[in-house]
């Protein structure tokens, strides 16, 4: 079987610093121009194997690097889960990992900012702080950006923990009103486990406002 030939190289006019790929006349991909230096490449030469192993891995890369921008404009995500699902997708994980290294540099990628974001809205919906803890955890944030990142949104919006977590067991004991007070308390229980609140305090709490 003959080596392929490069049959285009040509400036990509969707994506400045980008050169389209052709290979034996078919598209191959659109790729950076800094990944392709050092390739030697001239319309018509052939391809070594070695060559045509390289632009696999950049157009892999770049794949991987379109998928997460899509997935980013949809929603937030922390590094670990965002590249969780990439590879779920079935794009090779060193062109994930590439992929992600790129988004970092230019910013687009930050654990820290991502925590800080994402405990102050759910504290503001209720959440408890061990609750939040967790739930970063749970989508590969650091321990230690976790914790800051809890630490930062109590400060923040002011929040006592025991003032909240009294208004959100108030709130939901009025719902289950019409339950007899033994189911009032279990649902409740199990209610304000789920926010991340937990401790002596909470049992005291289902006592005072399930009578």
């Amino acid at each position: 079987m003959p080596p392929p030939i490069l049959t285009r190289l040509a400036p990509d006019p969707r994506q400045p610093g980008y050169r389209l790929v052709e290979v034996d006349r078919g598209r191959f991909a659109s790729l950076p121009v800094d990944g392709l230096d050092g390739l030697r490449l001239e319309v018509g030469c052939e391809l070594s194997r070695a060559v045509v192993g390289r632009l696999q891995e950049l157009a892999d890369i770049e794949a991987a690097h379109r998928a997460a921008l899509r997935a980013l404009s949809r929603r937030s995500l922390a590094r670990a889960d965002l590249r969780r699902r990439l590879v779920q997708r079935q794009h090779p994980p060193a062109a994930v990992d590439a992929a992600l290294e790129r988004l970092t540099v230019r910013g687009l990628l930050d654990d820290r900012r991502f925590a800080t974001q994402y405990a102050a809205v759910r504290l503001a919906r209720g959440r408890g702080p061990a609750r939040l803890l967790v739930d970063l955890l749970a989508q590969g944030v650091d321990r230690r950006l976790a914790d800051e990142a809890v630490r930062r949104a109590l400060e923040d919006e002011a929040v006592d923990p025991e003032i909240e977590m009294r208004a959100v067991a108030v709130k939901r004991a009025r719902q289950l009103a019409a339950f007899p007070p033994a189911v009032r308390k279990r649902r409740l229980l199990a209610y304000l486990v789920r926010r991340g609140y937990a401790g002596p305090r909470v049992k005291e709490l289902l006592e005072e406002v399930c009578r």
